[in-house]
């Protein structure tokens, strides 16, 4: 056999291989996927067209700040109340979706369900709504799960959506960059100011990768963008460590449709 040559696969591993397809093909047969969303049968992964046509994507007019729909066009450059009356750590905001009923139950899919062959789409729907930040960005930094939750989850979602985004993008993932030091508890059912003070110090640059962060632009990932709460201590954890900048990309965000540009 000639060096650098692989060699050749077995008969038993062949054999196991077209065994795995079979298997594959006929429980697709016995378990026609659904839809994640309304259960309905749907070709392929994901939602039906019925759900698909209930996400609400987002696109310009947007604040270029937080990434927050506007209802209307205020002209380039403006920012909404929330960007101009709490600037964030970060610098950008992107999403590809709102948080509705249909966003919310693909989220939950992809984190509690064990849906990752979710996150290939979602990913390239984030992709496509971050094409401006991920063109200068140096690396992907997915917001990390406290060890513990990670144990017992077994997978981070964020890494999921990183992974996919990096596929569409080209951008490295630096998955283990940024830790969490210690556990938070949930932030659903918390008030704006409580999130701020549960994840306040929860996030730090391990200390053999400040070298990968320092200098680098850096696009933070995530599943949901709420308050910013978490994007925020993510940020100021990555720009004491020296990154170059911060943007923040998030498959859906909470969207206050009351509040209007000025």
């Amino acid at each position: 056999m000639e060096a650098g040559t692989a060699p050749p696969r077995s008969f038993g591993h062949t054999l196991r291989a077209v065994w795995s397809h079979a298997a594959r093909l006929a429980l697709d047969v016995a378990l026609p996927t659904l839809c994640v969303a309304c259960r309905a049968p749907v070709a392929g992964v994901g939602v039906c067209a019925g759900c698909w046509a209930k996400l609400s994507f987002i696109a310009p007019p947007l604040c270029p700040r937080l990434g927050i729909p506007f209802v209307y066009d205020p002209g380039p450059g403006l920012l909404s109340m929330e960007a101009i009356a709490d600037p964030p750590a970060y610098s950008r905001a992107r999403a590809a979706v709102r948080y509705d009923d249909v966003a919310r139950t693909l989220v939950h899919a992809l984190k509690y369900h064990d849906r990752t062959d979710l996150a290939p789409a979602m990913g390239r729907w984030m992709a496509r709504a971050g094409k401006e930040l991920l063109a200068g960005a140096d690396l992907l930094v997915p917001v990390p799960l406290h060890w513990r939750r990670g144990w017992s989850r077994r997978y981070n979602q964020s890494g999921a959506l990183a992974r996919a985004i990096e596929k569409h993008a080209g951008v490295p993932v630096a998955g283990d960059a940024l830790r969490r030091i210690r556990p938070t508890q949930q932030q659903i059912g918390l008030s704006r100011s409580q999130r701020a003070s549960n994840v306040q110090g929860a996030f730090k640059v391990a200390a053999d990768r400040n070298a990968q962060i320092q200098g680098r632009r850096v696009v933070l990932i995530d599943d949901v963008l709420t308050s910013g709460a978490t994007a925020d201590a993510c940020a100021r954890a990555l720009l004491r460590a020296k990154a170059a900048g911060v943007d923040v990309l998030v498959f859906a965000r909470v969207v206050d449709t009351h509040k209007a540009p000025i």
